[in-house]
């Protein structure tokens, strides 16, 4: 019979034990009691299964302290598994024993209508309930299938710092610290270092938080969200897209074929994940604006596109829409000039249906040493922050290019979930530190 380290059997497991007697613990999501027996839904953290608990099938002691039951009050409790298709899971225990282990009392959350600042506040407890639980757990298969996929391709894992002398993007958008009398900064990106391990390793990823200063309060941001961003060396623009394009369709493949009961308890359109396969629908910048202009957009060429103008665009397609080639002026400093129109990069975005916004921005990077440097100069960087950067170019530059794949934005899209703050455990965002 098989068991947890701690002797119990999991609710995940009870397929395995159909008439058999066993024990497991968990907490009390809900009672109800009819007559001489009472229901008890029980999570361990697997599951839930509903126990039935008969006055003539235990002792005093248990039916009393049965019918005392709060909820998330800690139980030990044995019983006879059984088949029943209108359970939890499909399955039930008969219960021969209960033994309360700890008492909630006054459980904070309960099953009526909180307020977002109240559930925010009461997060360490609101990550039990059953909608959190789904959307956390879709969280954890994709993650995994990030490294899987990253795995499978080749790519070594390459662990970038948290805290960097050189930026990545804007400079306006940084949490600083002193370290030991320097300026220190929490990371934007591992990218630049990622980079660096290239010529060692061709194909490399980094997969971490990263941290961006944004004043900012729309439901498509964090100040802490998770980043994955692989980088390939002898890989241009063409090459990058068609590799963002294989990993996302992945992720989504991987969602839908273990965490299907997650996302039909978030009542997630699964049709809509089911067509997300390659080729993705592909615009180009110039393109896009004038897509964009049609629909009543005011952009101008060189403006990057605003969140409204994403949603808009994005509502064109029924799958992420990769826009390609922006203006320079609009990207960031390492990204490789584009030889056809020196006023665009060769970069892309990956901007997902359902007005989720962008989840991928990728580039070909700059790999010319005097090009990159010029870049740095112009942008006002501090040429020595960035010695050891200029050095990859200055001892065998090569042709590479990379992307970053926000975790919270995606998973926000294949659950469905209209707000970034429940895709992590403990979100930080302008106004909150805490929990």
């Amino acid at each position: 019979m098989a068991m947890t380290e701690s002797g119990y059997v999991e609710v995940r497991n009870l397929h395995r034990h159909v008439g058999n007697t066993v024990t497991l613990a968990g907490w009390v999501e809900t009672l109800r009691t009819h007559g001489k027996v009472a229901f008890a839904l029980i999570r361990d953290g697997t599951g839930v299964v509903q126990c039935v608990l008969a006055k003539k099938e235990v002792g005093e002691d248990s039916w009393e302290a049965g019918l005392q039951l709060t909820q998330e009050t800690t139980v030990e409790v044995e019983g006879v598994v059984r088949a029943d298709a209108r359970s939890p899971g499909g399955y039930e225990l008969g219960l021969v024993g209960l033994r309360v282990l700890a008492r909630s009392e006054e459980f904070p959350i309960q099953p009526k209508e909180h307020g977002i600042e109240f559930l925010m506040d009461h997060r360490h407890l609101w990550l039990r309930s059953t909608l959190q639980r789904a959307v956390l757990r879709v969280r954890s298969e994709v993650m995994q299938a990030v490294h899987d996929f990253f795995y499978e391709e080749g790519f070594t894992r390459i662990d970038s710092p948290i805290l960097t002398g050189s930026i990545g993007e804007s400079a306006g958008t940084l949490f600083s610290t002193d370290y030991f009398g320097e300026k220190a900064y929490l990371a934007q990106t591992g990218q630049l270092y990622i980079e660096a391990a290239c010529p060692a390793f061709r194909k490399v990823y980094c997969f971490g938080p990263t941290f961006r200063a944004e004043k900012s309060k729309t439901r498509r941001h964090l100040t802490e969200f998770w980043m994955v961003e692989p980088e390939v060396a002898f890989a241009d623009s063409e090459a990058n897209m068609r590799l963002q394009e294989r990993f996302v369709s992945h992720l989504v493949g991987r969602a839908l074929e273990r965490c299907r009961e997650e996302l039909e308890i978030l009542a997630r359109d699964l049709s809509k994940l089911e067509r997300v396969k390659p080729p993705f629908p592909r615009v180009s910048y110039t393109e896009a604006v004038e897509l964009l202009r049609s629909r009543g957009s005011q952009i101008e060429w060189g403006q990057d596109l605003a969140g409204s103008d994403e949603t808009l665009l994005a509502d064109q397609f029924d799958m992420p829409v990769m826009v390609y080639n922006y203006p320079r002026a609009a990207k960031a400093f390492y990204m490789k000039e584009n030889p056809a129109d020196p006023r665009t990069v060769l970069c892309n975005d990956m901007i997902a249906p359902e007005g989720y916004g962008e989840i991928i921005g990728g580039s070909q990077r700059e790999d010319d040493l005097g090009r990159l440097l010029a870049r740095i100069r112009e942008e006002g960087l501090p040429e020595q922050a960035y010695s050891w950067y200029l050095d990859l170019r200055r001892y065998g530059t090569f042709v590479h290019s990379g992307f970053g794949l926000g975790i919270e934005r995606t998973v926000a899209w294949i659950t469905g979930r209209s707000h970034v703050r429940e895709l992590i455990p403990f979100p930080r965002m302008m106004n909150r530190l805490s929990p």
